[in-house]
């Protein structure tokens, strides 16, 4: 099985940067913030294969959250 190559919008790369000047500074470079991201891909494309449920579980958990925030901005 082949999977598609990363693609990170500039938006990913740009909350990934903030991410790390919160909780990594020392690393929070374009380069790390790529790295990151490209590390997260690869490891919820190997829970799809090891344990679907809990990626869906963890969908389900940022689908209700995300829910209450569109709900917080009305």
């Amino acid at each position: 099985m082949t999977s598609e190559p990363f693609n990170s919008s500039e938006q990913d790369i740009q909350s990934a940067m903030l991410y790390k000047k919160h909780f990594d500074p020392e690393h929070a470079t374009r380069e790390e913030a790529i790295a990151m991201l490209e590390d997260m891909d690869s490891d919820f494309h190997r829970m799809a294969h090891d344990n679907p449920e809990k990626l869906l579980e963890l969908q389900q958990k940022v689908d209700k959250k995300a829910g209450q925030s569109d709900d917080s901005a009305s």
